[in-house]
């Protein structure tokens, strides 16, 4: 917890049945004014992640917290903790998704958004009855839709079938076009390689669908006036033409603040500062490269990003892993910064987890693109990203915008030779 951070109060409990631990929950979120819907999530979520240990006869702690911090809104965060679990809980079929910690248990995190009031304790069966009352009422919402458009559907007569037909491909000129406006304007925010002696690039963009050309995964490069090259990667979180906003302006922050001649590990960090006051709903990982096309020294710094793949010209290859969080994350900023050297031949591979994780396994995925870039690596820069794209995308099970930077660095005159070893050295704060 920072100095910006406090806790408004944690509470910790023992239990050793089911039924208590539901009540325990149930009253956290009626304390704190949770939605119905999301409380019953949060009570059958918690419910089945402590089940098991409670019906082998072992007791659960259930904690909760509010934690505040400036500028952001307060957080709600419930954990099940236990000491002799053998095995970390499936997360993936829970209703409201949760997160496990280093120490194996289980936490879910929700902010304090909603203008919902904290509500008096009760009953458990009242409150059981609330919630089987906002479950009916939605699923009666759903059916009464679904027999109004069955009758609309039922009146439908071929004259207006016919016309239905025509609005349908009205409609998709109409789609197609606004797509097409919406590429142009994006193509239009995203700048062609910098042209700089001593080091070619590329880049390749493609959304995760057709009816949303636009993303939030963007990339800014520029030159600095001392001859040094700036790559900015930003994933914003979500899809469409409000990402891509966020996700410009990460990019226009990030630009400022290295123009004004902050360190790039502290970039991160004065970003999040920077943004958070105006949209505090925000939320992007970046990772920042600065590359001097002579020596062809490098330096990274990192914000919850994917690592950079860099692929020596001798074949050696690796991740250029950096600790850090992304903007709109607690505790934003990069750990550390990363040193390395790009000798004539080397490649550098920039991307979004777009490209790594359409299978859902991203440790499979980087070990995938490895493969993929020390195929292509010798092929010509612009045919670079594009070709990676293609070999990592041959199974999609989860769509996503995808973006891929490949920077080679070739032998200017007055190179400087040598190398940097193996994948670089760290360098943290000062």
């Amino acid at each position: 917890m920072t100095s910006h951070e406090r806790h408004e109060r944690h509470d910790s409990h023992r239990f050793t049945s089911l039924a208590e631990l539901r009540r325990a929950v149930r009253g956290i979120a009626r304390r704190h004014g949770l939605p119905v819907d999301l409380r019953a999530r949060l009570v059958v979520s918690a419910s089945a992640v402590a089940g098991v240990e409670l019906a082998a006869g072992r007791p659960v702690v259930l904690e909760s917290a509010v934690r505040r911090a400036a500028a952001r809104p307060p957080l709600l965060t419930v954990a099940c903790r236990w000491t002799d679990r053998d095995a970390v809980p499936d997360l993936a079929e829970l209703p409201l998704p949760a997160e496990v910690l280093a120490d194996g248990s289980v936490r879910w995190e929700m902010p304090v958004t909603w203008s919902g009031r904290p509500q008096q304790e009760g009953p458990e069966d009242e409150a059981l009855e609330h919630e089987l009352q906002h479950a009916l009422a939605r699923a009666d919402a759903l059916a009464a839709d679904h027999r109004r458009l069955q009758h609309e559907l039922s009146e439908t007569n071929s004259g207006v079938l016919a016309l239905y037909v025509q609005l349908e491909e009205r409609d998709e000129r109409l789609r197609r076009a606004h797509g097409q406006t919406l590429r142009e304007l994006e193509d239009a925010l995203r700048p062609p390689p910098v042209e700089v002696e001593g080091v070619e690039m590329a880049v390749h963009y493609a959304p995760a669908g057709t009816d949303a050309p636009t993303g939030g995964d963007l990339y800014d490069w520029f030159t600095l006036p001392d001859g040094s090259i700036h790559i900015t990667v930003v994933d914003a979180l979500g899809h469409g033409v409000a990402s891509t906003r966020s996700a410009l302006n990460v990019t226009h922050a990030v630009r400022t603040l290295v123009l004004e001649g902050h360190r790039l590990d502290r970039v991160v960090e004065r970003t999040d500062e920077v943004l958070l006051p105006f949209d505090p709903a925000l939320m992007a990982t970046l990772l920042l490269v600065r590359i001097d096309p002579v020596s062809g020294a490098v330096t990274l710094a990192n914000g919850s990003h994917p690592p950079a793949l860099l692929l020596r010209g001798d074949g050696r290859h690796g991740y250029l892993e950096l600790k850090g969080r992304g903007i709109g994350f607690p505790m934003a900023g990069s750990d550390e910064m990363l040193n390395t050297r790009l000798d004539p031949g080397d490649l550098l591979v920039l991307y979004t987890d777009g490209l790594t994780e359409s299978r859902r396994n991203p440790l499979e995925g980087e070990a995938r693109l490895v493969e993929a870039a020390a195929r292509n690596a010798r092929r010509p820069i612009d045919e670079i990203p594009g070709r990676l794209a293609d070999e990592m995308h041959t199974v999609i099970l989860h769509p996503d915008d995808t973006l891929a930077l490949a920077i080679r660095r070739t032998a200017p005159p007055g190179a400087v030779p040598g190398g940097a070893g193996d994948y670089g050295e760290r360098d943290g704060h000062p």
